[in-house]
């Protein structure tokens, strides 16, 4: 297993206005590991993510993903990371297949086409693939998500609620792509409400309150 871990929170703290969204936390969580992120709505687990994805900066502290610096290093951090999050970020006039084939040609993959169609099958969009994303319901829009984060492969998998606006066959096939993940070495950080369900995938837990971290 990887020596270098996968994150390490050091003091982080992150404040919006006057409010204090994380507040001096500090964890580390061993890479190939699987971390189930608990707390009420306004903990501050969304923040924690979007920390990690660098789509945000620490007000205070380090952040290290994969031994890289997140502020310094965010470009090399953010190949490595991939967040699903509860906007999806998809292109609106876009198929479904052309959002993954969009992404496949960023990342320069081979074999795009055939690699595009295995993942639509696999969340199962097959027979919407040519339809524009603005026809597509919530949960649609998540699986395609769930997709993209897939042809990109990554190292950090970030999930936010994976399992909101999903229906009991789309759940099953969610937590498939996690167990997924984390066969093929994957460090997973799963978000989620439904805890029973994610202590079931996960080694680890973090939970937070008013942004610190306190025992669950």
């Amino acid at each position: 297993m990887n020596s270098v871990p996968a994150l390490v929170l050091d003091d982080v703290s992150r404040r919006y206005g006057r409010r204090w969204a994380l507040a001096r936390l500090s964890y580390s969580l061993p890479a190939g590991r699987s971390l189930l992120l608990t707390g009420h709505n306004g903990s501050g687990k969304t923040t924690l993510l979007r920390v990690t994805a660098t789509a945000l900066s620490p007000t205070a502290g380090r952040v290290s993903v994969m031994g890289m610096d997140a502020v310094r290093e965010r470009e090399s951090v953010r190949r490595n990371v991939a967040l699903l999050s509860h906007a999806s970020f998809l292109y609106e006039d876009l198929s479904a297949e052309q959002n993954l084939l969009l992404l496949a040609e960023l990342l320069g993959l081979d074999a795009a086409k055939d690699r595009t169609h295995t993942l639509l099958e696999r969340v199962g969009l097959t027979r919407r693939s040519d339809n524009p994303v603005r026809h597509f319901s919530a949960g649609m829009r998540k699986r395609l998500a769930i997709a993209r984060l897939l042809m990109k492969a990554p190292k950090l998998a970030l999930l936010d609620e994976p399992f909101g606006e999903l229906d009991p066959a789309a759940i099953d096939a969610m937590e498939r792509v996690i167990h997924e993940l984390k066969t093929s070495g994957t460090t997973v950080i799963l978000a989620t409400h439904l805890v029973e369900q994610g202590k079931s995938l996960c080694e680890e837990r973090l939970h937070l309150h008013d942004g610190r971290r306190v025992d669950a």
